[in-house]
């Protein structure tokens, strides 16, 4: 095609008048070493703490330690191509989240991609997963409580919305089956739920994820795992990940329940990570901020005053024990920053009393601020009661010859113990553990045999919903327990007993 000289011109001035002048700018860098999931690279001397850095040929990476002429980074991809002389470059974004209500009902990995095969999550808005916690003034006290459904943890050691209660014990004592029957009993109340996985197996939270699908609560619920296959870098940032999804929600004025399982696995990922950035060892080869690690993820669980928002956060973070030791380094860091802790002894899991609830050690610095008034008045002395009877029971077993007061003490401490067990997966609604409590602790169960208490509990539930439907509602409405619903209740809890007796 010939162009004549004066077209040419016209092109080349078109070219020249719609020329972009803007410059592009960005910092580079190279990689000068690599290996166990850490690379040093130099040249990005003005990176941020946590940025998402990216390298050549795909891959990322968090800036962990900023040093005089070097950054160390963690690589967020272990199947990259990444080896000395590669080009990292800077994004000015520290590493960051999808979150939003299309979240629900996924389960996603520790930078928000999902696993579960459902194709990819429709939101657009990301959040940081490092952010201050509100501050003192923003804040609320503890008062609504949190159902968990379970009567050892409602009746004794009442959580709170807001609240951070720390779930303690050694492994298989059934923490994760606590936290789990806690998720499910928020179905209907409002309260969204974020599960983080942290160095579990694949099955064990494909399971979970059934378990709770097969109860209807993944209908509000997140799952985030980092699993046990999977990098240190992703185990150490899924807490965080998590704790930005669940501040999306609390910022919207929700409440959300948020499970960390469990934060000792947490800790062995981030020891790692800090002894492979060659940073100074501490006590249990941990780095000096282990405790910051913690304090800085749970502070962020809050309760919001209205003025602000009006959300919540409640954190259950779950710490395992070696042969029942809380007084290791991790467990005792965690219980200082938490408002109480629920004690899960070996012992007593074995003997057959689940959920395994050692009320001794266990507390709730919340109390009954915590509860509904309608239990803070039936179960005000069980929690003393319980206590007394686990002593005498020790001290009874030397001596054959007992009074008659130790008798009948021993004689309501058992049928306690045995209200209070529980089947997994299977939460009582709490209008239905003040009537069971307030049964044990007023003496309608001393005349039943101690093997058929369980049968007797779920005869009076069934008896309730067919004859006390008033109570129950009156209870679940009000939370109180006035005195026409007190006397309607022993009448129908003096009827039933006189008729399972018969």
């Amino acid at each position: 095609m010939n162009l004549r000289a004066d077209e040419i011109s016209s092109i080349i001035k078109k070219q020249i008048k719609d020329y972009d002048k803007r410059i592009e700018c960005s910092e580079t860098g190279t990689v000068i070493l690599v290996g166990d999931g850490i690379a040093k690279a130099q040249g990005i001397e003005k990176c941020m703490a946590n940025e998402l850095l990216s390298f050549e040929g795909g891959g990322f990476g968090m800036a962990l330690n900023l040093e005089e002429h070097t950054v160390s980074i963690v690589l967020l991809d272990d199947k990259a191509d990444i080896r000395e002389g590669t080009i990292v470059k800077r994004t000015g974004h520290v590493v960051s989240v999808p979150v939003g209500e299309a979240l629900l009902g996924r389960a996603v990995n520790a930078l928000g991609a999902p696993i579960d095969g459902k194709g990819p999550i429709a939101t657009s808005e990301y959040r940081p997963i490092e952010k201050q916690a509100p501050g003192i003034i923003k804040r609320k006290s503890v008062s609504v409580p949190l159902q968990t459904g379970i009567k050892a943890i409602d009746s004794m050691i009442p959580i709170g919305r807001g609240q951070r209660e720390l779930i303690i014990g050694d492994r298989q004592t059934g923490k994760t089956t606590l936290a789990v029957d806690t998720i499910m009993n928020q179905k209907g109340k409002n309260v969204i739920c974020i599960y983080v996985a942290i160095g579990q197996k694949n099955s064990t939270v494909t399971r979970l994820c059934e378990t709770l699908a097969g109860a209807g609560a993944m209908n509000y619920t997140v799952v985030v795992a980092a699993t046990a296959s999977e990098s240190a870098p992703l185990q150490y940032i899924a807490p965080y990940s998590g704790c930005a999804m669940a501040e999306f929600f609390m910022d919207q004025g929700k409440d959300v329940l948020i499970v960390y399982d469990d934060l000792s696995k947490h800790a062995v990922a981030y020891r790692a990570l800090s002894l492979l950035i060659r940073r100074p060892p501490g006590r249990e080869a941990y780095p000096g901020d282990v405790f910051y690690l913690h304090s800085r993820l749970l502070e962020r669980a809050a309760r919001v005053a209205p003025e602000y928002g009006g959300g919540s956060i409640t954190a259950l973070p779950i710490v395992e024990t070696q042969a029942g030791d809380v007084s290791a380094y991790i467990p005792t860091n965690v219980i200082s920053i938490t408002d109480g802790q629920i004690f899960l002894e070996t012992e007593l899991f074995h003997s057959g009393v689940m959920p395994a609830v050692n009320p001794g050690i266990s507390v709730s610095r919340v109390g009954g601020n915590a509860q509904i008034k309608a239990m803070k008045k039936v179960a005000g002395t069980l929690k003393l009661v319980y206590s007394q009877y686990r002593e005498l029971q020790a001290f009874a077993q030397f001596g054959s010859d007992l009074d008659a007061d130790t008798k009948a003490r021993l004689t309501k401490g058992e049928r306690i113990v045995e209200i209070l067990k529980q089947d997994k997966n299977a939460p009582i609604p709490v209008e239905k553990q003040v009537v069971i409590i307030y049964a044990v602790l007023n003496g309608y169960l001393d005349k039943i045999d101690i093997d058929k208490v369980r049968t007797y509990e779920k005869k009076l539930y069934e008896y309730f919903d067919l004859k006390g439907l008033s109570v129950l509602e009156s209870i679940r409405d009000s939370g109180m327990l006035d005195s026409a619903a007190t006397d309607k209740m022993v009448k129908l809890l003096d009827d039933f007993t006189a008729e399972f007796s018969a």
